[in-house]
């Protein structure tokens, strides 16, 4: 139940429905005759909704979380690592489909990244979690396994928890799965992984961090569309602002007595 109200209100609240509600709101004060206030609600609306699509602002909002961890770039120091920890993300299950493109963008390079990290560490687990938001959809956590299945991951060495269906039931699912004592490498996207380590610390696991998946500053901006305002900065702006809605929603998410 409060899965689907958080997953309802993020949804709700981000940056494109809220400023396209605004802007819908100009125009019926517009329509109703109050033409000073509704000019102001569009031209306060617009403005946002471009700078908010719009490389500099987008990049600005982002990189502060991408940057807040290292990319493991070289594992090969770890001691005593037992399991490589990818976090679930979003995938479409079609039979028609190779499994490398059932999985999102952001699914296939946590993935990718957690799989390689795993050769540093011949003795680890490979975990892989997330469940299904639909009940129609296979879980997330399916789809992970039979991609590191295909990239050569021995079955022996998968552990699969398919039941979390947010970060918060992730870091309670591995805790119980393998206890707080396992040394852990976490992957995730770089813009969620400040909020994934939140969450695991939370419940008293202490993860390192493999931050992957990087968006922010990946322009030049030696082109003239890097200052053109786009749907896909849009998106990056909202992700920031999606983790944003997260860390409010941290404190509802842990209870003293450690279970969410």
């Amino acid at each position: 139940m409060y899965g689907g109200f958080k997953s309802l209100v993020a949804t709700l609240f981000m940056p494109f429905p809220l400023l396209l509600g605004l802007l819908t709101l100009g125009f019926i004060l517009l329509a109703i005759g109050r033409r000073r206030l509704g000019r102001g609600v569009v031209v306060v609306a617009f403005s946002c909704l471009l700078l908010a699509s719009w490389r500099p602002v987008a990049d600005a909002v982002l990189a502060p979380l991408e940057d807040r961890h290292p990319p493991l770039l070289d594992p090969s120091g770890l001691e005593g690592v037992a399991a490589v920890v990818v976090l679930g993300g979003g995938w479409w299950p079609d039979a028609r489909w190779p499994i490398s493109a059932q999985l999102s963008e952001s699914s296939a390079v946590r993935l990718f990244e957690g799989v390689r990290v795993l050769r540093f560490f011949p003795d680890a687990l490979l975990v892989v979690s997330g469940a299904s938001r639909s009940g129609d959809l296979a879980p997330v956590a399916l789809g992970y396994a039979e991609a590191a299945r295909a990239l050569g991951v021995s079955p022996e060495r998968i552990l699969v928890l398919d039941t979390p269906v947010d970060t918060a039931g992730e870091a309670y699912a591995m805790r119980d799965a393998l206890g707080a004592e396992p040394r852990l490498v976490l992957v995730t996207s770089a813009s969620h992984m400040p909020r994934a380590v939140r969450h695991f610390r939370a419940v008293g696991l202490d993860p390192i961090p493999a931050p992957t998946h990087h968006r922010a500053a990946r322009a030049s901006g030696a082109r003239l569309r890097d200052w053109i305002p786009s749907a896909d900065e849009l998106r990056k702006t909202e992700t920031a602002w999606y983790e944003f809605l997260g860390f409010l929603a941290l404190g509802f998410e842990h209870e003293p007595s450690g279970r969410p």
